[in-house]
């Protein structure tokens, strides 16, 4: 997990971008508006990088952050819910044909109306792990500038839309603490924690786990949920952080975007989203009216965002976190081992 130290230049935009952050933060909780902690960061960064500061963040601080959210969602397993994990299996089906439909809707539409190239198309089509698709899209020939916007526009729309819905529809408190204070926990619950999260990402890295520093922290901790030795999620505080860095990841992305960037690729990739959120929604109905799990569980279960944001947004929203990431740890799992071999078989 060794990183090399950032240069001067970079830790001044590092600063700049943390202020920028801290600025949306302050705002989202300001107007009351939902996940100030996650959206806040998100758009403020957003905006900064549409104006033309030059925004950075440091891998090995967001890496950390989101080990805090695997042990947020580890901890969600506790026995009672595993005894409802074979329930799951005819919703589990239907994310195969989830990722064949959003294919199928998806590529035509970024290589014919959008104009992309087949490898570019192909890989910014599937709603997958953002590092897994750029890596194969880049090695099949496709631009990787154009992947990363495309993923991340996906991500930036999914994110926003579903808070709203959520607020509007079912009446979700998104402002509310995600936890327990940290003033409830005893140092050694804490110590506890801290070394899950650190083991649980270093063994995963050593495998060759994808989203280790998320899976690698999630699996252990589950281990010890169901052993009974973690007994409950993170302090506030530290998901509040988790909130935080992640939703600077996705901002900073659009660092040192162009006019003519922002006409091609965030506009294609706007469009794009919204085709993916109907299909979603589709599905996640579909999943209702089977009566296999609720609405706000299938709604977050079936939102092509990033596993990392809807982790957060089911953890604040009280959904089944089990359900929900169980969900996008399958659709990941799929996209990455199947989209190397579709591309490979038809192209």
């Amino acid at each position: 997990m060794a990183s090399t130290p950032p240069t001067r230049n970079a830790l001044i935009r590092m600063a700049v971008t943390f202020a920028v952050c801290i600025i949306g933060v302050v705002v989202f909780r300001v107007l009351s508006l939902p996940l100030p902690f996650l959206l806040g960061p998100l758009f403020a960064s957003l905006v900064a990088a549409l104006l033309g500061v030059r925004l950075a963040a440091w891998a090995p601080v967001t890496d950390t952050m989101r080990t805090i959210l695997g042990i947020a969602v580890g901890a969600s397993f506790t026995p009672a819910l595993v005894a409802q994990l074979p329930s799951m299996t005819l919703s589990l089906t239907l994310a195969p044909l989830f990722l064949l439909a959003a294919g199928v809707a998806g590529y035509p539409y970024l290589r014919r109306v959008c104009g992309f190239d087949p490898p570019t198309a192909f890989y910014a089509a599937m709603p997958g792990g953002l590092q897994d698709m750029l890596l194969f899209g880049e090695e099949a020939g496709g631009d990787a500038r154009a992947l990363s916007l495309l993923h991340a526009t996906r991500v930036l729309l999914i994110v926003s839309i579903v808070p709203a819905i959520l607020t509007l529809a079912f009446g979700v408190d998104l402002t509310q603490m995600p936890g327990q204070p940290l003033r409830d926990f005893s140092p050694a619950e804490l110590v506890v924690m801290a070394v899950a999260g650190l083991a649980g990402w270093r063994l995963a890295k050593r495998v060759g786990l994808f989203g280790a520093s998320i899976l690698g922290p999630m699996i252990l901790t589950a281990a010890l949920s169901l052993m009974g030795v973690i007994e409950q999620r993170p302090p506030a505080e530290a998901i509040q952080a988790a909130q935080f860095f992640i939703g600077m990841v996705v901002g900073v992305k659009y660092s040192g975007i162009t006019l003519r960037e922002v006409r091609r690729f965030l506009v294609a990739g706007l469009g794009h989203g919204v085709l993916l959120t109907i299909i979603a929604a589709f599905f996640a109905e579909a999943v209702v009216l089977l009566g296999l799990a609720p609405q706000l569980d299938a709604i977050l279960a079936f939102s092509p965002g990033g596993q990392a944001e809807m982790a957060l947004m089911a953890i604040v929203a009280g959904a089944d976190v089990a359900y929900v990431i169980t969900h996008h740890v399958t659709r990941i799992v799929i996209v990455i081992t199947c989209a190397p071999l579709v591309f490979r078989r038809f192209r």
